[in-house]
């Protein structure tokens, strides 16, 4: 057996010793496309070895160059052997002793080179006066850090980081922290960065190029920079001003202030995701950052507020506390996801924007239905498979379920419980079951066994609701896109109303099916009437569940429980949400003509927006008759908001491309019923 088997193969790092800083240093050559650096860790050995692994990838490192000094002696330990596996993407150091447990300092120099991929150290271009140049930026996560400089490339690894760039004195040079020194040589400069607090390798950040920037300050004092291409300033003033009153939201939400002395974000002409959250040096895609208010249209603004929101979010939730371990991404994105509507709905309260969260929500609903979806709480065993899991599940389902639980806990006890989090875990690592605690502690709710129902297992529940004998009975069954039967069982946070929004009650739903007694389970009162004995015309009748479509389910009704939310829909009684998630229900109903006359053609037409994923999963169920459809889909004549007509419209679209395969002869019908309409 070759004595560096043991290391190869293995999904992390041998524990026998732990980064605690590091003092990095890199020479960018933009013309040449190359890098050359050095690095300097100051480590604990934690156990005796002969064996020093770390990461790297795609670098050239200077086996002369390596050497372990302990902090008691300037004496240098050379190793006997340095060996880079790049199909493991490590370095192996090993020496002719074995090390005690001490603290010392691995050295070594490297070079790499500066690629076009997106990832690691690589290159971005852009024109200045009409001449084609290029940039130098960093993009780290997942696990990409090891292709700029040998390190410790995992989450928990989290050290402090001293940088310093060497660069063309014409250049702007940027990275996590403020330069604290800048020495100019000729044609070049050194530029020398305040050391950072303790983060992950995957948060450390660097651009070199030619930029413009705008900024400003919060009322605390921390600097806040857009930078973008020269000519391109004025387009990053929302983006500025958005950080800086995100800051101060966030600052009170979280109860704990930003952590760095300044925030700078950067439009990057090449990048591969939309943004990334870089500790105080946030890089985005220019589309995701720039705003023109003379030709951006409405959608761009909106877009650049909820990133903006999303990457500044991270700040606390993934920088200042961090996941353990890849398994537990989904809290990170599903996390930001969430808080960056309701930091949006915070600053442009009249742009509605939780009405829009129903797009994320129905994404994820899109995919979770299939066979082939996953749990939101992937176990990683190994860092390439990381980016498998950075998908609407991820992003999506995850802010979908924390919505939820907000929903249910309610917003302060929510609030006071992620204050109390950040706070116990700042500068560490947390699992996804650390803040299930703090959430249980806070409401007295059994958070974490109903959040591992919706995080350990694939899929959702839709829940059939019907009146029978004064009960309001309630039975989940697993939802599949195909319509095949599913074994999955939820604890189901209940959120409904009853006549009103001010007769509203929350209940879990822990087993297959329960009943409850109608005047209970909707807190109506006398006066307004039981659900049986009220009058079906009556708009005090009617019951919502899933109120404002919080939940991360689907919900059918009986005839009569859907009938009466019909006039409440006429009488303008339900919110814009509650309007636009009734309306997936109404599209079953027409569904059901068409899928009785072609059974595949259902699945062929899912809709992108996510919106259709309920109407096809009830329409499964083949119960409703198209006469009720359509005295339901009149309910919707008087319809004012844009999200509910946006989809209304969408729908409408794909009705009638079902209906020119499945059932031409009812095309110029349904076309006319919608014109109508």
């Amino acid at each position: 057996m070759d004595k560096y088997d043991q290391f190869k193969g293995q999904p992390r790092l041998p524990k026998s010793a732990v980064p605690r800083s590091y003092d990095l240093k890199l020479k960018p050559d933009l013309v040449a496309c190359k890098f050359t650096g050095s690095v300097r860790i100051s480590l604990d050995v934690v156990s005796p070895t002969r064996f020093i692994v770390l990461n790297a990838a795609d670098l050239s490192v200077d086996r002369s160059s390596v050497g372990f000094c302990s902090g008691n002696t300037s004496k240098v330990l050379e190793p006997v052997e340095v060996q880079l596996f790049e199909a493991d993407e490590i370095i192996v150091v090993e020496f002719a002793e074995s090390l005690p447990v001490l603290a010392g300092v691995l050295s070594m120099d490297f070079e790499g080179t500066l690629k076009d991929n997106m990832k690691g150290f690589y290159r971005s271009t852009y024109e200045h006066n009409g001449e084609k140049k290029n940039m130098a930026v960093t993009q780290f996560e997942p696990a990409d850090a090891r292709r700029c400089f040998p390190c410790w490339d995992e989450p928990a690894c989290k050290a402090t980081f001293k940088i310093t760039l060497e660069v063309p004195s014409e250049l702007v040079a940027l990275s996590n922290m403020p330069a604290f020194d800048v020495k100019v040589d000729g044609n070049l400069k050194t530029v020398q960065y305040m050391e950072t607090p303790i983060m992950s390798t995957y948060l450390v950040a660097v651009v070199v190029g030619l930029f413009d920037y705008v900024e400003d300050l919060t009322p605390d004092g921390i600097r806040v920079q857009v930078y973008c291409q020269v000519g391109k300033a004025d387009q990053g003033k929302f983006a500025l001003d958005v950080a800086v009153k995100t800051l101060g939201l966030y600052k009170e939400y979280f109860a704990v202030p930003y952590s760095l002395p300044k925030l700078d974000m950067i439009a990057i002409p090449d990048f591969a995701a939309g943004a990334m959250e870089n500790y105080g040096l946030v890089t985005y895609r220019e589309t995701a950052l720039l705003y023109d208010d003379k030709h951006s249209a409405a959608a761009n603004k909106q877009r650049v507020s909820t990133v903006v929101a999303h990457e500044l979010a991270h700040q606390w939730f993934g920088n200042l506390v961090t996941m353990e371990w890849w398994t537990h991404l989904w809290l990170n994105e599903g996390f930001a996801t969430w808080v960056s509507y309701l930091a949006t709905d915070s600053l442009f309260p009249e742009w509605q924007i939780w009405t829009q969260f129903l797009n994320e929500s129905t994404e994820g609903l899109r995919l979770d239905g299939l066979a082939e979806s996953h749990p939101i709480e992937v176990e990683v065993n190994h860092a390439c498979e990381i980016d498998e899991i950075f998908d609407a599940i991820s992003y999506r389902k995850g802010a979908s379920v924390i919505r939820m639980l907000q929903s249910y806990l309610g917003p302060e006890c929510f609030q006071r419980a992620l204050a109390s989090y950040i706070q116990r875990y700042a500068c560490s690592n947390a699992k996804t079951e650390d803040l299930w605690a703090v959430l249980e502690e806070e409401s007295g709710e059994p958070v974490t066994k109903l959040m591992n129902s919706w995080t350990k297992q694939k899929g959702y529940p839709v829940v059939t609701a019907k009146v029978k004998d004064q009960k309001l009975e309630f039975e989940q069954s697993q939802f599949l896109l195909s319509g095949s039967p599913g074994d999955g069982q939820w604890i189901v946070p209940i959120t409904l109303c009853c006549g009103s929004y001010d007769a509203r009650r929350n209940f879990l739903l822990q087993t297959k099916s329960e009943a409850l007694d109608i005047m209970e389970a909707s807190g109506c009162s006398d006066s307004q009437g039981s659900l049986m004995e009220a009058g079906k015309g009556k708009p005090n009748s009617w019951v919502k569940i899933n109120v404002d479509q919080t939940g991360f389910y689907r919900v059918k009704y009986d005839e009569e429980l859907s009938a009466r939310l019909r006039y409440a829909i006429e009488s303008k009684c339900l919110s814009a949400t509650d309007r636009y998630g009734d309306f997936d229900f109404l599209l079953v109903l027409l569904l059901f003509i068409l899928y009785s006359r072609v059974n595949l053609l259902i699945t062929k037409f899912i809709s992108s927006t996510g919106i259709l994923d309920d109407s096809y999963a009830l329409c499964m169920g083949c119960q409703q008759s198209l006469t009720s459809l359509l005295t339901l889909f009149s309910a919707y004549r008087e319809e004012v908001d844009y999200t509910v007509l946006s989809n209304l419209i969408s729908i409408s679209y794909e009705v009638a491309r079902i209906a020119a395969d499945a059932a031409p002869e009812l095309l110029d019908c349904i076309k006319l019923f919608f014109i109508n309409l």
